[in-house]
């Protein structure tokens, strides 16, 4: 990344962890979100290999076809439950996102750049102007809305305690481990993260 080799390590640390955190989430609740939190793994999985500094791991040519066919699945695999709105919509546009990158970056890796989504600015590689900054605009208000939702008091309890109205802190679907908050956290990182490998573009 623009940032240098530490901005990389601190981008996969964060990623790998909220991919890790979302695995244990893929045998528990219901079965939507068993599938919304394998989706959140892939991503965050995903993304940490992306963000590997260049000096340590040079990724072959082909890894970026393998990261483009990879989430190209996952979007066709999102795109039946996107229909019905809420998180999943969001998990189809992270796995396009991904492709996007994906492409975008590979002439860089031909070309000799041998550079990750996170340096891709560096070596050369880039994107359609419009189309990455729909995408910045979409994660930024994102990560605010997700920033909002861990915010105490950003449910809001009807008088009579018959439940919450809007948006809880588990974000569009909700947490299911007892922890919303945290799978919120986790969502949010992973928002961040996107914003920062697509700054690069």
């Amino acid at each position: 990344m623009h940032g240098g080799a530490a901005t990389g390590w601190l981008l996969m640390v964060l990623c790998a962890v909220s991919g890790a955190y979302c695995l244990p989430r893929t045998r528990t609740g219901t079965r939507r979100e068993r599938r919304a939190a394998r989706s959140e793994a892939l991503m965050g999985f995903g993304m940490a290999a992306m963000a590997v500094p260049a000096a340590v791991l040079s990724p072959p040519g082909w890894a970026w076809a393998v990261y483009a066919v990879l989430f190209g699945a996952a979007a066709l695999r999102a795109l039946r439950p996107a229909l019905r709105g809420g998180h999943h919509l969001h998990h189809l546009i992270g796995s396009l996102a991904m492709v996007y990158m994906a492409v975008a970056m590979a002439p860089a890796v031909t070309g000799g750049g041998g550079g990750h989504a996170g340096h891709g600015a560096a070596s050369g590689a880039g994107g359609i102007p419009l189309l990455t900054g729909a995408l910045l605009v979409y994660y930024a208000f994102y990560v605010l809305g997700s920033a909002g939702r861990l915010l105490p008091g950003a449910a809001v309890t009807p008088v009579g305690g018959t439940g919450a109205i809007g948006r809880g802190p588990g974000g569009f679907e909700g947490g299911t481990d007892g922890r919303p908050e945290l799978a919120t956290a986790c969502r949010l990182t992973m928002g961040l993260g996107m914003f920062a490998m697509l700054l690069t573009l």
